[in-house]
């Protein structure tokens, strides 16, 4: 069964960082793309970074210089390191891998991250 656990959030006051973690137990994991999606409340839910499995990444342009995607295939883990964290990055965060080729399209529980002072 696929599963994707998730870890790393929380309540961080702005300006702060957390980092976010998301396990995969997928073995086609490294011949997946990756990315973390967030979903505010009141909002549609939106992609917030990609890592492609040949390590290509791309960003929203509200976390350009913030947020860092990475993965380690070895682990079948991937990573989200968020910094300056602002009030606006409230949401809820979800991690998803994807391979449509391979029938994969996988999604985490999510992880509350909250940033209030």
């Amino acid at each position: 069964q696929v599963r994707l656990v998730e870890s790393g959030g929380g309540l961080v006051q702005p300006g702060g960082s957390l980092r976010l973690s998301c396990a995969a137990s997928i073995s086609e994991f490294s011949v997946s793309d990756t990315h973390w999606y967030r979903q505010a409340p009141g909002k549609q839910r939106e992609l917030v970074a990609s890592i492609t499995r040949g390590g290509i990444t791309n960003y929203i342009d509200s976390v350009k210089g913030r947020f860092t995607i990475s993965r380690d295939n070895a682990k079948n883990t991937m990573y989200l390191q968020m910094n300056n964290l602002k009030p606006d990055d409230t949401a809820v965060y979800y991690c998803n891998v994807r391979r449509i080729a391979l029938r994969i399209d996988a999604w985490g529980q999510g992880t509350q991250v909250t940033v209030s002072s």
